[in-house]
C-alpha cells in the first residue's frame, strides 16, 4: 500500500481552503474599499469594531485582539485614523495609564459610507448562496471560533499533548464524573466563551 504523508491530511486541506478563500475576500474587498472609500480593509475593520463595542469606547488592546494586530501596529493604525479625524482617544476615567478608541462625528459617517459599500459587495459574493448555506456557514464559523482558539495568549493552546510525570502515573484515578470545583470551573470558563464571542466584539 502506497505510503500516506501528513502533508495529505485532509484537514491541512481544508485550512488551505479557508486561508484561500479569506486572502481572496480580504483582497477584492479591501481593494473596493480603497478605490470607493479611501479606506483599508483593516481601518474600516478598526471603526466597526469600534462602533459595535458597548458605549462606542474600546480598549487599544482589545481592539488589536480583535483585529489580529500587534500593540505597535494597532498604535500606527490608529494614528492614521486620528489624523483623518476619524478617531479620538479617550482617557479612562478610573486609570490614567488606560486609554480608549471612539469615534468621532466624521468617523461615524465615514463608516457608515464604508459599510453601504462593503454590504453591497458581500451580498454580490455570497449572490449563489442560499439563506440555509448562509445559516450552516454562520453555524460552522461558530462552531470553530468556540473550538478552543485560545486568544491573547503568547503560545496558544496548540501542540502535542503534555506527558505525564511518573509521580502523576502512579496517583491513583479520581472516580468517575466531574468533582463540584470541575463543574464550577467549566461554567466560568462557558461564562468568559460567552463574553468572548458576543456580538458586540465580532460577527455573529
Amino acid at each position: 500500500m502506497p505510503t500516506i504523508s501528513a502533508a495529505d491530511d485532509a484537514l491541512i486541506s481544508t485550512f488551505g481552503r479557508l486561508v484561500e478563500a479569506q486572502s481572496a475576500l480580504g483582497r477584492q474587498l479591501g481593494r473596493s474599499l480603497e478605490q470607493e472609500c479611501g479606506l483599508s480593509h483593516s481601518s474600516f475593520e478598526a471603526l466597526l469594531r469600534i462602533a459595535r463595542t458597548d458605549g462606542g469606547q474600546i480598549s487599544m488592546s482589545a481592539l488589536a485582539q480583535q483585529v489580529a494586530l500587534t500593540s505597535g501596529g494597532i498604535t500606527r493604525l490608529l494614528d492614521r485614523l486620528i489624523a483623518a479625524d476619524y478617531v479620538t482617544r479617550v482617557p479612562c476615567a478610573t486609570d490614567r495609564r488606560v486609554q480608549y478608541a471612539a469615534l468621532t462625528a466624521t468617523g461615524k459617517r465615514k463608516l457608515e459610507h464604508a459599510s453601504g459599500v462593503h454590504a453591497r459587495n458581500l451580498r454580490q459574493v455570497f449572490d449563489g448562496f442560499s439563506k440555509s448555506d448562509l445559516e450552516v456557514l454562520d453555524q460552522l464559523l461558530d462552531k470553530l471560533r468556540g473550538s478552543g482558539l485560545d486568544d491573547g495568549e503568547p503560545n496558544g493552546s496548540l501542540g502535542p499533548p503534555r506527558r505525564m510525570g511518573r509521580s502523576e502515573q502512579r496517583r491513583p484515578h479520581a472516580p468517575a464524573g466531574p468533582r463540584p470545583t470541575e463543574l464550577a470551573a467549566a461554567s466560568a470558563y462557558q461564562a468568559v466563551a460567552d463574553l468572548r464571542y458576543s456580538p458586540k466584539s465580532g460577527y455573529r
